[in-house]
């Protein structure tokens, strides 16, 4: 795989600065890979029980959780594909709420949710390995704000990253 430097500043909104932050290191497809092992033993340690869930009235179980960093990986996946082949038109944003209502990811096995996740990990690799390094510099308009396919792909562990520690510390 080529080497997928980070983003700098400039190549995405203050916003995406809580992710970016934490993400040390430029081997983005060894970052991918290790991020679907954590989050499986992460749920076999846990159990099925504790996917259904939550650490706090009104906040989303584990499974829905999971479903919402899926959903957001697709997104920005998407955002990428589309920036990095030249799309001028703006992109909205998402409101993570009604995503994870409509989904019902409540009802969906958590064995399959970690396979579609390891499935959208794998797609996002795929693409990654095709994208002409060049086009991951090219600017886009999403949610309102400037934004790079290098930073989009780059948010993408930086969530999961956000999530985990979430996991590891309130569920």
């Amino acid at each position: 795989m080529k080497t997928l430097n980070q983003p700098k500043k400039g190549e995405y909104s203050n916003f995406y600065s809580t992710y970016l932050n934490l993400l040390t290191g430029n081997n983005y497809e060894e970052l991918i890979l290790e991020q679907i092992d954590l989050l499986n033993s992460l749920f076999e340690e846990k159990g099925k029980e504790w996917a259904e869930k939550s650490y706090a009235e009104g906040k989303w179980t584990a499974k829905e959780v999971l479903g919402h960093i899926i959903d957001t990986e697709r997104i920005m996946t998407f955002r990428a594909l589309c920036f990095a082949r030249g799309e001028k038109s703006a992109l909205p944003g998402f409101d993570q709420d009604p995503y994870v209502l409509n989904a019902r990811f409540g009802q969906v096995p958590v064995e399959y949710l970690l396979e579609d996740f390891k499935a959208q990990r794998m797609a996002l690799l795929s693409m990654i390995r095709i994208l002409p390094e060049d086009t991951l510099d090219l600017v886009g308009q999403a949610s309102g704000n400037p934004i790079t396919p290098r930073a989009l792909l780059w948010i993408i562990p930086g969530h999961f990253k956000h999530h985990y520690q979430i996991f590891k510390t309130k569920y």
